[in-house]
Formats: C-alpha cells, sequence, structure tokens
C-alpha cells in the first residue's frame, strides 16, 4: 500500500481504474498539510474586520496622542531646535513604524534590494535625495521599509503636496517634522520651498529626502497627456513613467548642496504583475517588491539648472530602461541583497495595542453586560464612525482617489 500525503483510498481506486471503461477519469488530490491548513487559517484572521478596526483604533488614538505630545514641543523650537528635532524624530518613528509593521510582520511582503554591497553600507549614514517612480499605491510604504532596516525612518523627508497637510495624523505628523509641502504652482510655491528647504540644512539626522519627479501616481490617462507633452517639447517618450518635472529636483539640489553627498535612484516593481494596495496590506496579503537602487555622487550631477534637468531626463530614459528589462526578465539587472526586517517595529506596535486596547476591551464588556440600550447603540456608533475615518484615510493611497488635476484643465483653473 501506498504510504504519504494522499488519501488512503488511492491504491484501491488504482486498482478499480484498471477494470474501469476507458472514458471513467478518476482524480484525487492531497490532503491539506498542516502548515498549509495553518496558513489558510492565519489568512482568514488576518481578513477579519474586527481585527483591522482594532489596529487601526491603535494607529488613529496614539497618533492623536502624538501629535499632542507634538505640540507641545514646540515650546523647544526658539530654546533648542536641534532637540526639538531629535524628539519629533522618534516621535513621527512610533507613528510611521506602526504602518511599517503591517507591510513587514501583518502582510508579510519581501522587499529585495538590487545593487552592490558599497552602496548598501552608505544606507543610514549619509543626507541624500531620494528619487521613486510613483506606480505604486504603496510605493510610499516600500520606502518606509527601507528607510526603518537602515535606521532613518523618523528623519525621511518629502516633498509633498500641500493637501496632505489637512490630513489628519499624517499632515499633522508631517507638519511638526518640517516636511516641505508645495501646491505644484511654481509662483507660489517659490519662498515656501527655498525656506523649507534651506532649514533642513543643519538637520541633526541623516535623511532621505524623497522626490516624486512625476508629481503624481502614473495612471494610462495621465501618461498619455504627459507623451503628448514630450513630444510637443523634443523628448525622448517614456513607456512607464511620466515625464519628469524638474523644477522640483533642480530646486531641492540647489538649496541642500553642501547638505546631501548623493542621489539615490529607486526603481521599484512587483513580482507576477502584481498590484499592489494598502487595503491589501491591511487584508494580510503579500506582495514581493523588488527595488534597484543606484547611487549618483552629487559631484557627478551637473550644477547648471538646464544641464541638471537635461540630467534627470536621461535618469528617466534609464529607469524606463530598467523597467522594460524587468517586463521581460522578472527581474534587474544586477546583484541582489534581501535586508532583514527589524522587531523595532512590532514591539512599538504591541506597546501602543497594550496600552490602548485594554482599556477599550474593559469598556466594551462594560457595555455589553450593562445592558443598557443607549449605551450599546452609542458604542456601535463609535465603531462605525471609527471604520469610516480609518477606511478615508486608506484612500489617501488609493490611485483613483489621487485628487490630481494632471491634464486637467478645468480643475486647474478651479485651482
Amino acid at each position: 500500500m501506498s504510504t504519504g500525503p494522499y488519501y488512503w483510498l488511492k491504491d484501491l481506486v488504482s486498482a478499480a481504474c484498471k477494470r474501469s471503461p476507458p472514458w471513467l477519469v478518476i482524480v484525487y488530490r492531497k490532503a491539506p498539510t498542516p502548515l498549509s491548513s495553518a496558513m489558510a487559517l492565519m489568512a482568514c484572521v488576518k481578513s477579519l474586520f474586527i481585527l483591522q478596526l482594532l489596529m487601526g483604533f491603535v494607529f488613529v488614538v496614539s497618533g492623536l496622542i502624538i501629535n499632542f505630545i507634538q505640540l507641545f514641543t514646540c515650546v523647544l523650537w526658539p530654546i533648542n531646535r536641534q532637540l526639538y528635532r531629535k524628539i519629533n524624530c522618534r516621535l513621527s518613528y512610533s507613528l510611521w513604524s506602526q504602518l511599517v509593521m503591517l507591510l513587514e510582520w501583518w502582510s508579510g511582503t519581501e522587499c529585495t534590494l538590487y545593487t552592490d554591497q558599497a552602496t548598501v553600507d552608505k544606507f543610514g549614514k549619509e543626507h541624500v535625495i531620494t528619487i521613486l517612480n510613483h506606480n505604486y499605491e504603496i510605493d510610499f510604504l516600500c520606502g518606509w521599509t527601507m528607510c526603518e532596516r537602515f535606521g532613518i525612518l523618523g528623519s525621511s523627508k518629502v516633498l509633498a503636496k500641500h493637501e496632505l497637510l489637512k490630513v489628519p495624523l499624517i499632515g499633522w505628523t508631517w507638519y511638526f517634522l518640517e516636511i516641505v509641502f508645495c501646491k505644484r504652482k511654481w509662483e507660489e510655491d517659490r519662498k515656501t520651498v527655498f525656506k523649507g528647504l534651506s532649514q533642513l540644512r543643519d538637520y541633526p539626522e541623516f535623511m532621505w529626502f524623497l522626490l516624486y519627479c512625476e508629481g503624481t501616481r502614473f495612471t494610462e490617462t495621465k501618461h498619455q497627456i504627459s507623451m503628448q507633452v514630450a513630444e510637443s517639447k523634443g523628448l525622448p517618450k517614456l513607456k512607464y513613467h511620466l515625464l519628469p518635472r524638474t523644477k522640483g529636483f533642480t530646486t531641492t539640489m540647489q538649496c541642500l548642496k553642501g547638505t546631501v553627498s548623493a542621489v539615490y535612484d529607486v526603481t521599484l516593481n512587483f513580482k507576477d504583475n502584481q498590484t499592489p494596495t494598502l487595503l491589501g496590506i491591511v487584508n494580510g496579503k503579500k506582495y514581493k517588491a523588488d527595488l534597484c537602487v543606484r547611487r549618483f555622487p552629487v559631484e557627478d550631477i551637473p550644477t547648471d539648472e538646464k544641464e541638471c534637468a537635461i540630467w534627470l531626463h536621461k535618469l528617466y530614459q534609464e529607469k524606463d530602461a530598467l523597467q522594460e528589462n524587468y517586463k521581460k526578465e522578472g527581474k534587474y539587472p544586477g546583484p541582489t541583497i534581501v535586508t532583514r526586517r527589524r522587531p523595532w517595529t512590532l514591539l512599538n506596535f504591541l506597546f501602543w495595542a497594550t496600552l490602548l486596547l485594554s482599556p477599550l476591551i474593559n469598556f466594551a464588556c462594560g457595555v455589553a453586560v450593562s445592558g443598557s440600550p443607549l449605551l450599546i447603540i452609542g458604542f456601535v456608533i463609535f465603531l462605525l464612525v471609527a471604520s469610516i475615518a480609518i477606511r478615508r484615510l486608506i484612500g489617501v493611497t488609493e490611485v483613483k482617489k489621487t485628487g490630481s488635476s494632471y491634464g486637467n484643465p478645468e480643475a486647474k483653473k478651479q485651482n
């Protein structure tokens, strides 16, 4: 008799097949292993709405507490600016690392670097400008994951659109972290951007300043409009990117001259043509991210504004070639390095969960035991409001809800 993971009836069925007519086909399947059953159970648990709601509750409430503490740290700004910055770097880490925890520990998403060891050895040890393609809903989260693994998540910066300043938790935390906001109208942004960038010259923590040079997230409609602009300007067309906006990059290079020592070009893609979403991460879905990282010393980048703009256009042509290679080969060229996730993101979340969920659960039990219809209805309304608020926060990352007026003349007029 056969042994193994098949059903014990296999041999009996096989013997019967010898006497069966030729048109009869019998199919048997493998019995589920304990490991596959455990993984299926875990996937089911991760998709439970109540667990997602509790995690969202921890993120929102801890974020409000952190914002409240950040408000009080403002008294340090005129007294000791560097101390203010160091404190806020750690406070922001406590909030952002909860999102990184979702990617690393909850969904188990893997991030593989395509670069050389010499480049990795410099990670977290220098001020840099990071250029990342803007194709996916969680591209920022993959970038944050790399920042966390090299100890600079709290001090990471970005040139962000002004609308995000009004988003609770995200915009408020960024405000205290001296993030530079812009309205994407150079006439209005000139003074704000120059002032914000110039203030970062003496930042005490090593920082990665993220630029989405395309200005908005990639969609097919935006790509068609962008390539029409490229054709009108006599620029090479791109297949996987929008035409980069050079003003933000050249201005950042100018303002942070003498502070940043390199530019990191990061090109992101996902295995098996995956289209990752933040909602998928919350549901525990695992993705496989590949990031091709190239380091360019600032000495190799032209200082003249026009030549610097030409350099950026050439960089995006190279990024396009890298994406073309990835589509064909399923990988980027060069050596791969897999960095390990650190335990601090998980420990930080467990700290906040322990602190905040215990009183919530005790209160919920008290409401249930009380039998008061008024209390029960009030608690249910609270849960509904909380779930809607969390869903709206997730919606900020969705491609169809980015709110960009790219290529929309009417929207630009209204702005």
